[in-house]
């Protein structure tokens, strides 16, 4: 089945400007569907700041960021992840870093991201079109929804002076040299949730 990180699933996202109730100084920018068979839920985007962290409802795929936020040189970037609900098909959620032109058709980004099916993904953005880093791959390491239907991730990319580090629960899932594809990661850090999901983020820092 098909999910928001294959091209010709995407359109070019239009920046959106968030609800009286959403984190000061945040952004969005929607991915709408256009594959009948993998549509877009019902409402609109909610993002709001809830006890600790922040809240995600999201029909439709999402990057929410903040431009202030930005990290360079090395630097570790973490959040802990709280699926609320299993969606009806497989979809992704985590860690944007090394993003620029977030709010233009050029924008560019990576993401680290998980799924309910203990899967972890890394890929790229740039424009419309996106790339694989790393392809789908299971781990155990990546909690599968409890019998309420719920699971925590913690994630952690760690970017040092060659090479980036990619964690899931205090497990390196990933390791792989600081160029090529991953040669940009200084810039915007943010979350990236993708459509018919739930999520509740704690604790997104970044430390150098």
């Amino acid at each position: 089945m098909k999910n928001y990180f294959i091209v010709g699933a995407l359109t070019l996202a239009a920046l959106t400007p968030l609800a009286a109730q959403a984190p000061k100084d945040w952004k969005i920018r929607v991915d709408r569907s256009t594959t009948a068979s993998d549509p877009d839920g019902a409402g609109d985007i909610k993002f709001v700041t809830m006890g600790k962290g922040f809240h995600a409802t999201n029909p439709k795929a999402a990057v929410y960021y903040n431009p202030a936020n930005t990290a360079t040189g090395a630097y570790t970037l973490q959040a802990s992840f709280k699926l609320m609900k299993p969606s009806g098909h497989p979809n992704y959620y985590g860690l944007v870093f090394g993003g620029s032109n977030l709010d233009g058709a050029q924008q560019n980004y990576l993401y680290f991201v998980v799924a309910q099916n203990g899967m972890w993904l890394i890929k790229g953005r740039d424009g419309d079109a996106t790339s694989n880093v790393a392809p789908k791959t299971a781990n155990d390491a990546v909690k599968k929804p409890d019998a309420e239907g719920q699971s925590v991730n913690e994630l952690e990319v760690r970017v040092g002076a060659d090479k980036v580090d990619f964690v899931v629960n205090g497990a390196v899932v990933h390791s792989a040299p600081k160029s090529g594809p991953l040669a940009k990661t200084d810039g915007i850090y943010g979350i990236r949730v993708n459509h018919q999901l739930e999520v509740h983020i704690e604790g997104l820092s970044m430390k150098k």
